[in-house]
C-alpha cells in the first residue's frame, strides 16, 4: 500500500515538473515570437526608408545632413547584436525620421506630393505597429521573467540555465518625448 502511495507521489511530482518545464519553454517561445514580430515591422520600415529619402531628395536637396543622418541610423542597426543595442539603434532611427518629417513641413510642394504622403502614412502606420509589437514583446518578457523568479518554476529554470530576457526600452525616455529641433540658420 505504501509503495502505491510513493509511486503516486513520484508520478505527481514528475507530472508537475513536466508541466512547469513546458510552461517555461512556452513562455520563452512567446518571447521569441514577439521579437520576431518586431523584426517584421523593422524590416517593413527599412524597406520604406529609401523610398522616402529619394522622394525628399528631390525637394530638399540642401537638407543633406538630415538625409545622411537617416541613412546612417538605418545602416547602424545592421551592426547590432543584442536586444539592448538594437533598441538603442532603433530609437536613434525613430528620432532621425521625426527630424526628416519635421523638415518636410518646410516644403509645401513635398507635403502635397501624393507619393510622399503615401510613404509618410505607411511609415506612420509601421511606427504604430512597432509600438504595439514592443508592448507585446515586453508583456511576454515580463511573463517569462516572472516565471523565472517565482517558486517552484525558478528551481526548474535554474536547473536548465534559463536566463531572463531584456525588455525593449526607450533609451532616453524624456529625450524621446521631445520634438526634434530644426535650425535652418546657416
Amino acid at each position: 500500500m505504501i509503495g502505491y502511495i510513493l509511486i503516486g507521489i513520484i508520478l505527481l511530482v514528475g507530472i508537475g515538473f513536466i508541466l512547469m518545464y513546458n510552461a517555461l519553454i512556452s513562455s520563452r517561445n512567446h518571447v521569441d515570437e514577439a521579437w520576431s514580430d518586431i523584426e517584421v515591422q523593422f524590416k517593413r520600415r527599412y524597406d520604406l526608408i529609401p523610398n522616402v529619402l529619394e522622394t525628399v531628395k528631390g525637394y530638399a536637396a540642401h537638407e543633406k545632413n538630415v538625409l545622411e543622418s537617416v541613412t546612417s541610423a538605418r545602416t547602424g542597426i545592421m551592426s547590432t547584436h543584442t536586444t539592448k543595442d538594437r533598441a538603442q539603434a532603433e530609437n536613434i532611427l525613430s528620432g532621425t525620421l521625426k527630424t526628416l518629417f519635421a523638415v518636410s513641413e518646410n516644403y509645401p510642394d513635398l507635403k502635397a506630393n501624393a507619393n510622399f504622403l503615401d510613404l509618410q502614412q505607411e511609415l506612420a502606420d509601421t511606427e504604430n505597429k512597432i509600438q504595439a509589437s514592443r508592448r507585446f514583446f515586453n508583456s511576454t518578457v515580463l511573463e517569462y521573467n516572472t516565471k523565472l523568479q517565482v517558486i517552484p518554476t525558478n528551481l526548474i529554470a535554474e536547473m536548465f540555465a534559463m536566463l531572463p530576457r531584456e525588455f525593449f526600452e526607450l533609451e532616453n525616455g524624456e529625450e524621446e518625448k521631445k520634438a526634434p529641433q530644426i535650425n535652418f540658420k546657416q
